[in-house]
């Protein structure tokens, strides 16, 4: 979602800025705006992309000092345009603030603070912020803004600059993430490690409710009562490489053909195919009550919860153990009923998914195990957990999740055979899943040898405005997820549902030519999908199925084929779903969108 980036040291802060903006453009935004200290506080902001930005500030006086903070913003409070673009100012005491989250108690302080004389010129909530700190400064910038924190409910990830203090930067987090870079003689604050990895591997993550005052020098970490606080300096695991383009047109095709690479990252170490053993040691302290666990719920949203749903059907068929799938958004809502003996899972690539996580603090709050499936390391859901897998799948770029889910769908793998080996499967069986997942990032490799072919199958059918996508069993909410990447990047209207579910309704879409995505690899419900098939022909539908190599019979029955290695029907969603992805990717470039920053969503759902 929104980004953030400020910096307070010896070197011209502007272009360090901008520099950081751009490498967070794929968390997705609408507006960005900038302000630097150089005697005054000088603000510029625009709507659009950074690059326009760019072009504002061409030939503009004042913005060559070296504090500054900026900001990419995603409309929430207030429509899109300059005047709700970030930084908010005050110019009382010259205060600028950014601010990713959402603040539900600002019309009370907004009513307040115009009662005090403070005119507000935006629709946003962030511009409470910036009055508040001003109607409390006293001539100490840090102290405002605690006292101002203490007055504010919601979530947030801050920072503050004030002309009258231009050798000083505050900052502050609740429930949105935000990183401190320690360098030489300088810090870079950002909302995301990308915007600072190429001038610091050295940083902190702030804590909920931590404030940190920096100087150019030192800094001084406090919660919002002043209590001081000492923050872990660590190594970033993250490389520049990892967040370049390279060779590649668009960062989800480069992290499509990644998947073959990611997946051997995330399985390594984790796989004893001698033993017959899963070795998680984020789990092994919690491996007798996991053993005895009575239900597990795995709740996500989005993509996540696709790789949950497929979480599900491998913990109750492996390991025979009761499972259920919720809607994080709906869960925490809820007067969910967690009996003893039960696991909650939160599934999530950026680990700050803020229903998800709200979902988790409730099921801690009644007493679950509380575990996380999450790729970016110190997020507040692993924080927050009281054990997990990361992903290791590496940093991913694009919007539209590729890699993150085949990952969660390995790690959900690899609980569900950790799960099976320690109730009732034996030692045979537990190794022969686990030599098949050994197998998943070479065949997954054979496929994306048939991107071409794919590529031409999509351009076939890209005029088409109304897509179904079908399956049954593991491939249902591969259906889903299928589906979901096609509406997220070329936006057609298209549905995942059960294929069994089709003839309830929504058989009566159908026309001649529509497109029918069927999930067809050969399982237990093979010959059923095959009935469907012939359900959505016999229409005028034409279908395009993903098909077990050498099933030569579905092709008399289809109008386009797409092939997938032979693999165990629980293992078999981190292929099928390699050949939708690419297909979105095609639909998309085919039909001129920008595939790494789909309109209207953002990389990393912080808010609700």
């Amino acid at each position: 979602m929104c980004g953030i980036v400020a910096y307070i040291g010896q070197r011209p802060a502007k272009p360090l800025l901008l520099e950081g903006l751009k490498r967070l453009e794929y968390r997705g935004y609408d507006s960005a705006g900038i302000a630097v200290i150089n005697g005054k506080l000088n603000v510029a902001r625009s709507v659009g992309r950074v690059s326009m930005l760019e072009e504002k500030l061409e030939g503009l006086k004042g913005f060559e000092g070296s504090l500054g903070l900026c900001h990419t913003r995603w409309a929430t409070h207030g429509a899109v345009t300059e005047h709700n673009a970030h930084p908010h100012r005050d110019d009382r005491h010259g205060i600028a603030v950014v601010h990713n989250g959402i603040i539900e108690n600002y019309a009370a302080l907004k009513t307040w603070l115009q009662e005090r004389g403070h005119v507000f010129s935006s629709q946003t909530d962030t511009e409470v912020i910036a009055m508040l700190v001003s109607e409390l400064y006293e001539g100490d910038l840090e102290k405002a803004v605690q006292a101002a924190l203490r007055e504010v409910t919601g979530a947030y990830a801050i920072a503050v600059v004030c002309e009258k203090e231009p050798d000083v930067l505050v900052v502050a987090r609740k429930g949105s993430p935000l990183l401190v870079g320690v360098g030489n003689g300088e810090f870079i604050v950002a909302s995301d490690a990308a915007a600072i990895i190429s001038h610091t591997q050295q940083a902190f993550m702030l804590d909920d409710y931590n404030v940190v005052k920096l100087t150019r020098t030192e800094f001084k970490t406090t919660d919002i009562h002043n209590t001081p606080v000492t923050p872990k300096v660590q190594q970033l695991e993250l490389d520049l490489e990892q967040i370049e383009l390279g060779s590649y047109p668009h960062f989800m095709l480069k992290e499509i053909f990644e998947q073959p690479k990611s997946l051997r990252a995330c399985m390594s170490g984790r796989m004893d195919t001698r033993e017959g053993r899963v070795v998680l040691g984020g789990l092994n302290t919690f491996a007798k009550e996991l053993t005895r666990a009575r239900r597990v719920i795995l709740t996500a949203q989005g993509t996540a919860l696709h790789a949950a749903m497929i979480g599900r059907y491998l913990i109750e068929d492996l390991a025979k153990l009761p499972a259920q799938t919720e809607y994080a958004s709906e869960f925490r809502y809820r007067n969910p009923v967690i009996e003893e003996g039960t696991v909650v899972v939160a599934v999530s690539q950026s680990g700050e998914t803020a229903d998800t996580l709200a979902a988790l603090m409730e099921a801690k709050e009644r007493g679950a195990l509380a575990l996380g499936v999450i790729n970016v390391v110190g997020s507040s859901i692993a924080r927050e957990t009281d054990a997990g897998v990361y992903l290791r799948v590496g940093p991913e770029i694009g919007v539209a999740s590729t890699k993150a889910f085949t990952g969660q769908v390995a790690v959900a793998s690899l609980i569900g055979l950790f799960l099976a080996r320690r109730r009732m499967m034996s030692a045979g069986d537990c190794a022969d899943y686990l030599r098949a997942m050994e197998t998943i990032p070479e065949k997954i490799e054979k496929i994306l040898e048939q991107a071409p072919k794919i590529k031409r199958i999509t351009e076939k059918y890209v005029e088409r405005e109304n897509w179904l996508f079908l399956g049954r069993g593991y491939n249902y909410p591969t259906a889903l997820e299928g589906a979901l990447k096609l509406k997220e990047i070329s936006y057609i209207h298209a549905e995942g549902m059960p294929a069994a579910e089709m003839k309830h309704g929504p058989i009566a879409l159908i026309n001649e030519g529509m497109p029918a995505v069927f999930i067809a690899n050969k399982g237990r419900q093979y010959e059923k999908v095959m009935s469907n098939i012939q359900e959505v022909r016999s229409r005028g539908g034409h279908v395009i199925a993903v098909a077990t190599e050498g099933d030569e019979h579905i092709a008399k029955y289809v109008q386009d084929v797409m092939y997938i290695p032979d693999i165990p029907e629980p293992l078999s969603p981190m292929l099928a779903v390699v050949p939708l992805q690419l297909m979105a990717y095609y639909a998309a470039v085919a039909r001129g969108h920008d595939v790494d920053k789909p309109r209207n969503l953002a990389k990393s759902v912080t808010v609700e």
